[in-house]
This record gives C-alpha cells, structure tokens and sequence, in this order.
C-alpha cells in the first residue's frame, strides 16, 4: 500500500462530498415521506436533528426555520459527507464494482447507525427519534446505504474513474 498522493486524497474528498450529498438528499426525501405518511410534517424528522441545540421538542416543530430545519439539514449533510469519506477510503483500495460500492455502502450506514445510536450521547444522535419510530429510523439509515451507494457511483462517473 502507497501513501495516497495530493491528486488522489483531492479525489477522494470530492468524491465523498458528491456521494454525502446526494446521500443527505435521499435521507431528507425518505424521512419527510416516512414523516407525512404518519401524518406529521415532512420537515419534522430534519428539524429534529437541531435537538442538540434546541432540545427534544425540535422534532414537534412543523414549519421550515433557519433554526431548526437550517441547523438540522447542515447538521445531517455533514454527517452524510463524513459517512461518505470511510466508504471512498474503503472502495478506492480495490477495483470497483457496483457489487463493491453497494455492500460498502451498506457496511458504512451500519455502522453509522451503531455509532450514531449506539456509542454517542443522546443529545448527539441525529434526533430521527424525536419525530419517527425506531423503524422510520432504520429506513433512514438504509436510505443513507442508498444514498451513498448511488452517489459514489455518480461520482465515479463525474471523475472518470
């Protein structure tokens, strides 16, 4: 194994922010329609992402707010790139398959949700919980899987790679 070079950790941060991106949008999309189907606000599972700010009653407030849905949105589009680095990392070290992007994808996301409900403080958990049942939240982690699988393989199309 080499030291990766200036050029590649260059592409692989690219890559990520594509992928955590375009992740971060199919956990938006799957958490408001998972929201709505149970009657509630599609914006709620996103304004609870703000409780580490605002407490557990983010996740009740039902319109769009710099405070809740701004903080809760670049909250979890940060997290959604961070996730997407170790998956880059782990797909860059062999060839690249479909098959490969998928099961990293999915490995990545699991061990999000571990991390995220499993090792960190409450306050710091994405929030899901606070406007979604604990199925909705794993929808939510699988529709990170998704969205990460889809958007490395978008950006391996983009760059050519």
């Amino acid at each position: 194994m080499h030291a990766p070079s200036r050029r590649e950790l260059k592409d692989t941060a690219l890559a990520a922010t594509i992928a955590g991106t375009i992740a971060n949008l199919a956990v938006t999309a799957t958490l408001g329609a998972l929201a709505r189907g149970q009657g509630k606000s599609p914006l709620q599972p996103i304004n609870a992402t703000s409780h580490f700010f605002e407490g557990p009653q983010a996740g009740k407030v039902k319109e769009a707010d710099l405070r809740h849905t701004g903080t809760g949105f670049l909250t979890n589009h940060a997290a959604s790139i961070f996730w997407a680095l170790p998956l880059q990392l782990l797909i860059s070290q062999s060839r690249q398959t479909t098959g490969r992007t998928v099961a990293g994808a999915a490995l990545v996301s699991g061990l999000a949700a571990l991390v995220d409900y499993g090792l960190m403080p409450k306050r710091l958990t994405p929030g899901w919980e606070h406007a979604l049942p604990a199925r909705s939240v794993a929808i939510g982690f699988g529709a990170l899987a998704v969205g990460l699988a889809a958007g490395s393989l978008i950006a391996r199309r983009m760059m050519g790679r």
